[in-house]
């Protein structure tokens, strides 16, 4: 059999993390961890749109701490939790169950996580004899191995930027969508995802990674915003959107190397389609890509849909099929926190057995 995982959290990454580990011949589905009662003694392919798989949901963290499986898929969300997520990777490296996760932001870069953090998790994986990996789609894959493989590619390199063009009405989580990441809010409150400082936190930890894997040294990290109110009241799948609220935003998240920007992170992010026409815009619902400058320049734009049309959950599939296709390897490795540089993109083995 293969490794025993359990899928812990159900929602926008949770369920395709549950496709993905379904459909991985290296794993097996061992468990399903959930917080909502109505969700509890479903079955797990009732969940994510699959046939009956006969393991049901629970909401017994403790008896799946002592079930003896291998590894966790923690897909909860940690936006808005971040303490809760870093207690309970905690309490799975100490019973010796691998983590893998998009959820904490800092552990992208374990080398670069303030200390406290890391020393926490360092203790904890050294306690259970574990690993824990996290990464995603962005921050995750589209900042670090994709723009690292492309410059193999490469006999000279001015820049390297990562981007992500979306259009955050077909994303299905209204409370970060207002809240978070601030479309209705007034043009005069700052939304926290651009909030001074915020945008270095989640993607300061890539840059210096891809840094890291170029054998680079980051002088500065900096930050550029800039923000659209919506020119007319909008209503779509997520809701009333008012005239003058923040439509939309675009920032970047600078890696000055040699005195100049080297290393970007771009996100141009929407409630509508019809705001901030002037900007870059995705062919479709959202795109993300890496641009290099050099000789050659490459333009690659990764469009990933689970169902047609439809590039938000795309892009969430891409995400958690990055981390679930990884626990073999996070299973193997020596106890410690591990990064996109130790734990590289795999073919998909078996799949067509």
């Amino acid at each position: 059999m293969g490794y025993k995982t359990v899928v812990w959290g159900t929602g926008n990454v949770g369920q395709p993390g549950l496709r993905a580990v379904l459909g991985n011949p290296a794993l097996e589905l061992a468990g399903v961890l959930v917080s909502q009662p109505g969700k509890e003694g479903r079955d797990a392919g009732e969940l994510c749109g699959r046939p009956p798989t006969g393991v049901l949901a629970s909401r017994d963290v403790e008896a799946m701490l002592a079930s003896g499986v291998d590894a966790v898929a923690y897909c909860a969300s940690g936006d808005f939790r971040p303490d809760d997520a870093l207690a309970d990777f905690e309490r799975c490296l100490r019973a010796g169950i691998n983590v893998v996760s998009p959820s904490v932001y800092p552990l992208y870069d374990p080398a670069s996580a303030p200390a406290e953090l890391r020393e926490r998790m360092e203790d904890a994986c050294r306690a259970g004899g574990a690993s824990c990996f996290v990464s995603g789609i962005d921050p995750g894959f589209i900042n670090d191995v994709i723009p690292l493989l492309l410059t193999g590619l490469c006999c000279d390199i001015e820049e390297i930027r990562a981007f992500e063009w979306f259009d955050y009405s077909y994303y299905d989580a209204e409370e970060s969508v207002r809240n978070l990441i601030g479309f209705g809010q007034p043009m005069d409150v700052m939304p926290l995802m651009i909030s001074p400082g915020v945008p270095t936190t989640v993607w300061g930890g890539v840059l210096r990674l891809l840094a890291r894997g170029l054998g680079a040294e980051i002088e500065e990290v900096r930050e550029e915003v800039e923000r659209r109110p919506l020119e007319k009241t909008v209503t779509n799948r997520l809701g009333v959107f008012e005239q003058g609220t923040l439509g939309a935003f675009r920032f970047e998240v600078q890696a000055i190397i040699g005195g100049r920007p080297r290393l970007v992170v771009e996100h141009v992010t929407r409630i509508s389609d019809e705001v901030a026409r002037d900007w870059p815009r995705p062919d479709g619902s959202g795109a993300h890509g890496v641009k290099i400058k050099g000789s050659p320049n490459i333009h690659l734009s990764f469009e990933a849909e689970e169902v047609e049309g439809d590039r938000a959950s795309g892009g969430n599939a891409a995400a958690a099929a990055r981390i679930v296709n990884a626990i073999p390897c996070v299973c193997d490795s020596e106890p410690g926190l591990l990064d996109a540089l130790s734990v590289p993109l795999r073919p998909l083995r078996g799949v067509f057995a």
